[in-house]
């Protein structure tokens, strides 16, 4: 593993341990060239799936960048990080177990949607905001009353 303070090629693992969702292993390395320590995360990949965007450009699934759309809607909200991490892992897997190689941006737009709607109305709202290219305010306040009807049901 490269060490990221000197880029040093090798690295020494000191400590090995699953991570707190038990969705990954947490190490604890030591770079063979500075002695600087740092921690990585190792994850399951269970297939390769591609997302298919709206113009028909292909991109391998990033999961760093799903955990960051979803971090940026529920930035500032009541809602743990393990409650984050617990939506993308389950996205994640979802993904990886549908038993497609590729699968479109949208249906992954929905899960998140599906996802924060459970967890955050606000998150809810700001994901569809970018999700549905809300143009002007008349789509957020047409968005917004359709969520607090569903709310009172």
């Amino acid at each position: 593993m490269r060490c990221p303070f000197c880029h040093h090629d090798d690295s020494q693992v000191k400590d090995s341990r699953p991570s707190e969702d038990g969705a990954s292993i947490r190490r604890r390395r030591q770079c063979e060239g500075c002695g600087a320590r740092f921690t990585t995360f190792e994850r399951v990949q269970l297939r390769e799936v591609t997302i298919v965007k709206k113009d028909g450009a292909r991109q391998p699934f990033d999961r760093s960048k799903l955990d960051r759309s979803i971090a940026i809607a529920a930035r500032k909200r009541p809602v743990t990080a393990e409650r984050l991490e617990r939506l993308v892992t389950g996205i994640q897997r979802q993904l990886e177990t549908s038993g497609e190689s590729e699968i479109p941006a949208s249906r992954v737009g929905e899960m998140v949607m599906d996802g924060l709607k459970a967890l955050d109305s606000v998150a809810y709202i700001r994901f569809a905001s970018v999700y549905k290219d809300f143009a002007e305010a008349k789509d957020f306040e047409d968005f917004a009353g359709t969520v607090a009807e569903a709310g009172k049901e």
